[in-house]
């Protein structure tokens, strides 16, 4: 039951965020976003989000095997599923909803580090930093587990928004698309595989 409010929920914030948020949405970004996003630090983070968010799962999974553990195995496996839920998701929204990139849109108000083109909604780099940060906070709940890989995946969704590619709204629901995948690929786990805590 507590699943499906949480299903309902989840769509409920995805269907109604991209029309609500319009105006505050680009003057956030506006806020956020300098007129020449050059920062190293920003860019990096925004680049994490593939090698960490792809790197973790696939890591637990080779160590699962290497080791012989299956509850590492396991765990890796379900962070994999997250992770795929997730593109599935955020690519499909992002053909259904079509928004344009900031800087496609607003060229003389917002300005991207580089030209990207293409659809905005979700930000992909968000929903896969937040699957990876709730599979790993769902599956390990300690506070020094949970702290850094929520603060690392924030860190992402506000790279994208500095670096001019991405309104806040797309990271809010890439955050949510991704939080909400790692919470049904853990169910699926427990529900059928009889995995996890």
């Amino acid at each position: 039951m507590q699943f499906k409010k949480l299903v309902i929920i989840f769509l409920s914030m995805i269907w109604v965020i991209p029309g609500f948020a319009q105006n505050w949405d680009v003057d956030l970004a506006k806020d956020i976003n300098p007129r020449y996003p050059t920062s190293g630090y920003w860019k990096a983070t925004s680049a994490s989000a593939y090698y960490l968010g792809a790197g973790i799962p696939v890591g637990f999974v080779i160590a699962g095997l290497l080791k012989k553990d299956p509850k590492l195995k396991k765990s890796g496996f379900e962070m994999v599923a997250a992770v795929t839920v997730e593109l599935i998701v955020s690519e499909t929204m992002k053909y259904s909803f079509n928004r344009m990139r900031p800087g496609d849109k607003y060229p003389t108000e917002i300005f991207p580090y580089r030209p990207t083109h293409g659809q905005s909604f979700p930000s992909g780099h968000s929903s896969l930093s937040f699957a990876t940060a709730a599979s790993l906070a769902i599956q390990y709940r300690k506070w020094y587990v949970t702290v850094p890989a929520y603060a690392w995946a924030a860190s992402v969704g506000y790279s994208r928004v500095y670096l001019g590619v991405h309104y806040p709204s797309d990271v809010l629901a890439g955050a949510a698309v991704g939080i909400g995948s790692a919470y049904l690929a853990h169910w699926i786990n427990r529900r059928f595989f009889g995995a996890g805590r």
